[in-house]
């Protein structure tokens, strides 16, 4: 553990990163801007999150973006309703580090 993990608790912050996004926008900028999007928990910190991402993965996190973004309103028939919003972190991660999501741990 470094000195950014030592500062939160461990069981909290292996419940932060909820899952990595996956789709077309994601992998492009993977690609353009070597940066990784997780969906986080809502009332996670920026020092909370790469704290995190350096606890689960092992990697050194160069900086953190958070974006809130709100649910889709849906409806069906007359009567609408609203999707539950959710948190993004955008993840920079240091030069010459990476994530690989296909090795089996």
């Amino acid at each position: 553990m470094n000195a950014t993990t030592q500062k939160f608790n461990p069981e909290r912050l292996m419940i932060i990163i909820q899952a990595p996004l996956v789709s077309e926008k994601s992998t492009y900028v993977a690609e353009k801007h070597e940066q990784i999007i997780f969906r986080v928990a809502p009332d996670a910190t920026k020092p909370e999150i790469k704290a995190a991402v350096e606890l689960l993965f092992k990697v050194q996190v160069q900086s953190v973006q958070v974006l809130n973004t709100s649910g889709k309103t849906k409806r069906k028939g007359r009567s609408v309703g609203t999707r539950g919003g959710y948190k993004k972190a955008y993840i920079c991660l240091a030069p010459g580090q990476q994530i690989d999501f296909t090795a089996g741990q």
